[in-house]
């Protein structure tokens, strides 16, 4: 008799195991793709971690849930497996193997993988990896075509940016926002912190010195998001015609422009750590002139040096390489004297010093400036003539503050954070 209740109980617990399984089963693809988006949204973070917009999936993914997307990235655009940020998956592979309609990728500079030179020429082709096509936004066609924007229904926007002025994200994101606009498509920005977010400084453009290096009457450190950014295009009007882009914005958790955010991956391939980050808007001023600042080390941002630096005073001295990110390094495999800053303190500021003393202690003073590549860079040609005539860095400073000022009551408008 116990043999018989026995056996009875263990077909009751079998029937029931199985009619669990088949209800998992009922719901099939649909329970798989809801736990995958679960997961890809659900990082353990604290109350106080800092959560990118492309984390936050359950904030945008209906919004592209049937629609045809494209998708403006690069290697920094990832949703963080962990709240350390030390492991991600690409945004783009992330939202295919969430059956996102992902059709097409546009490329900015550095390329879609981030492994092109600054300024290389980046060509439009397929991602080895999904076989989607890459659209390339550097290069002959910074703009976006009309042909490419067919079939699609929305843009994705997500790229690490560093809040400088010639860093040319900010101008791809220009030329994406009026696409959208003349194509009545709407833009979805996925917003990243600004690691030079808590200050505004340098010289502001002057629009008669527009390029792709600097498009918008701004300071050289602006103190805004991608996300602010794109608001401040809109609101003031910026765009060619005035038009409007249609924006959605997913702003960062836990952020404000004083909270210190480490870059977990390299936003360009010559920008490796977060000292190489804080140096560049003073250091990327070198980028106008004849002067090397550390391309083709492993420093790069964080040195600088020329063979026409007096060797008497700058006892400090390297070779520039090829190397990753830098196929033709100024004065490639030349002897370099100049100044190591990769300890350096500096903060919350556009610093002239180094800039002054190269060219105040120039063998050759003529072999300095690229006169039209730096006033591109400083967005004035005032700058130059200012050193050149001997005024010191607080003098040259003094002049850019009426405009920091004014700058910074526009800025107000804008801001997401505090």
């Amino acid at each position: 008799m116990m043999q018989l209740l026995l056996n009875r109980f263990k077909n009751t617990v079998l029937l029931f195991v199985m009619v669990l399984i088949s209800c998992g089963n009922f719901s099939g693809v649909e329970s798989q793709q809801n736990d995958q988006e679960h997961a890809l949204s659900q990082v353990t973070h604290n109350d106080n971690t800092i959560k990118v917009g492309a984390n936050q999936t359950e904030k945008y993914l209906h919004l592209l849930k049937g629609k045809r997307v494209g998708i403006v990235a690069n290697l920094t655009s990832v949703i963080f497996k962990n709240s350390e940020q030390t492991k991600y998956t690409h945004l783009v592979d992330s939202l295919l193997a969430l059956n996102i309609n992902v059709t097409k990728v546009l490329s900015p500079e550095h390329g879609f993988r981030g492994a092109a030179d600054a300024g290389e020429l980046v060509e439009s082709g397929k991602d080895i990896k999904t076989g989607l096509p890459i659209i390339s936004l550097y290069g002959a066609n910074k703009k976006v075509s009309k042909e490419a924007l067919e079939n699609l229904d929305i843009i994705i926007f997500d790229i690490q940016d560093v809040g400088v002025r010639f860093y040319t994200y900010i101008s791809t994101m220009h030329y994406i926002m009026e696409s959208c606009a003349e194509a009545n498509i709407p833009l979805l920005i996925l917003d990243r912190p600004n690691p030079n977010g808590h200050y505004v400084d340098g010289p502001t453009l002057e629009i008669k010195n527009k390029s792709f290096l600097g498009m918008h009457p701004i300071p050289l450190v602006h103190g805004l998001t991608i996300g602010e950014f794109a608001q401040m295009l809109n609101g003031e009007k910026w765009l060619e015609n005035k038009v409007q882009c249609n924006i959605t914005i997913i702003p960062v958790e836990n952020y404000t422009h004083h909270t210190f955010y480490h870059v977990p991956i390299r936003p360009s391939p010559n920008l490796p750590n977060d000292q190489a980050i804080k140096l560049y808007p003073s250091l990327g001023l070198f980028e106008g002139t004849n002067i090397n600042a550390g391309r083709g080390t492993e420093f790069q941002f964080q040195r600088y040096g020329a063979p026409f630096l007096n060797p008497n005073l700058f006892d400090f001295n390297y070779t520039p390489r090829e190397n990753f990110g830098a196929k033709n390094p100024k004065h490639k495999n030349d002897l370099c004297y100049g100044e190591d800053l990769k300890d350096d303190s500096l903060n919350a500021e556009v610093s002239l010093k180094w800039l002054i003393k190269s060219y105040n202690n120039a063998t050759d003073k003529s072999k300095v400036f690229n006169t039209a590549n730096f006033t591109k860079h400083a967005g004035t040609d005032k700058l130059q003539k200012q050193i050149e005539a001997g005024l010191s860095e607080k003098d040259i400073k003094a002049t850019w503050k009426n405009d920091l000022e004014a700058f910074k009551k526009i800025r107000i408008k804008y801001l997401i954070y505090n």
